[in-house]
């Protein structure tokens, strides 16, 4: 210490400190404006920014009226020095979790502005976070004095220890990076895997995939078993699709006049019903003569997966009611069984017992 401690030191420093506090508190009220105002914005990132300035600003405020205070105390040059590490060290530790959440918060506006699926692809999210904190970290070892060269060089001969221990754990987290950079799968692609399980995918993590059912349940399946099974994806190339649909009509129907009046049904379906594609040429085929009907295909168009259950059981109802009111039948499967009554068998003559006779004994004659 240079000098004896004076008031004056201490009312400067006080001022200082409390200049900071105040400068906090008048940030944290600027920021959250600013965040009423991001939130009218079309863009997502102003409020991921915005929301992570809030534990930054305050934080940096506090520092710098720390680090002022500290410099109007009359420290020693070791005291000084460590004072001053630690407030860079604090700074330097909300930067890294500041910068952490916006760049992760930004990849992952990104990862849904692209599928439309919330908390989609969380396996980039997560490796950017992690990069980040990483970073941040081995920065504030250095600020502290502390050399990151043994460090890194003990990650170097432990990391094929950890890799060996983690196999499992890092062979789904390289499958999962490995799907979503061949893009065979996004999240919010409909999917089938060929075990029979099948549904939205809603987020691919470092470790698994997260699939809804129609039913809104949740299948957690590997991402090694993900990529290394066969699978159809309902959404690649493209979402829309085609829904065939059989139907039959009796063999006295015109032909010609039900293919005109289901196709009016179906253009009805198309333009009408929600997740139909309005602009859909309807196709009608005819291929089957069968026991009791003629068998043909109607092929309507869907635009995704799940819609087909609803275009396919409001175009059945409505082709019921246009065939009744048009006299058009479609006959329910019937077979004629010819009944025949069982033969009696006939018996065979070498079979027949020759009747039996009784012997005859005679008494000697005496």
């Amino acid at each position: 210490m240079n000098r004896a401690l004076a008031l004056h030191d201490l009312i400067v420093a006080g001022i200082a400190l409390a200049a900071g506090i105040a400068a906090a508190a008048l940030s944290r009220v600027i920021l959250k404006w600013l965040g009423v105002r991001a939130d009218r914005t079309r863009w997502s990132g102003d409020d991921i920014i915005v929301a992570a300035l809030r534990a930054l600003l305050p934080w940096a405020a506090i520092t710098g009226g720390a680090a002022v205070a500290a410099s109007a105390l009359p420290l020693t040059a070791r005291v000084e020095r460590n004072v001053t590490m630690a407030l860079t060290a604090v700074l330097i530790v909300a930067a890294t979790l500041t910068v952490g959440r916006i760049v992760a918060g930004l990849v992952q506006a990104l990862a849904n502005s692209r599928t439309g699926v919330a908390g989609s692809a969380t396996i980039f999210v997560n490796i950017t976070r992690v990069v980040v904190l990483a970073i941040g970290f081995l920065v504030v070892l250095e600020t502290l004095g502390i050399s990151i060269a043994p460090l890194l060089t003990a990650l170097g001969v432990g990391g094929l220890a950890v890799a060996l221990a983690l196999q499992d754990t890092l062979a789904n987290l390289f499958a999962g990076v490995h799907i979503l950079a061949s893009r065979t799968v996004q999240p919010g692609d409909y999917i089938r895997l060929s075990s029979g399980e099948e549904g939205y995918v809603v987020d691919i993590n470092w470790r698994n995939t997260v699939v809804r059912t129609l039913s809104e349940n949740l299948v957690i399946i590997p991402n090694t078993k993900l990529s290394g099974t066969n699978m159809t994806n309902y959404h690649q190339p493209e979402r829309q699709m085609t829904l065939n649909v059989q139907v039959g009509v009796g063999y006295d129907s015109d032909l010609d006049h039900v293919e005109k009046v289901t196709t009016e049904v179906v253009e009805s379906v198309m333009a009408d019903v929600a997740g139909a594609i309005p602009d859909h040429e309807p196709l009608i085929r005819f291929h089957t003569f069968g026991d009791s009907r003629i068998g043909f295909t109607v092929i309507l168009g869907v635009g995704e997966f799940s819609d087909q259950y609803r275009i396919k059981h409001e175009f059945i109802k409505r082709l019921h009611r246009r065939y009744r009111a048009e006299g058009i039948s479609i006959p329910a499967p019937t077979r004629s069984v010819v009944m025949q009554p069982a033969e009696l068998p006939i018996p065979d003559p070498r079979s027949a017992t020759e009747p039996m006779t009784t012997p005859t004994h005679h008494s000697p004659i005496v």
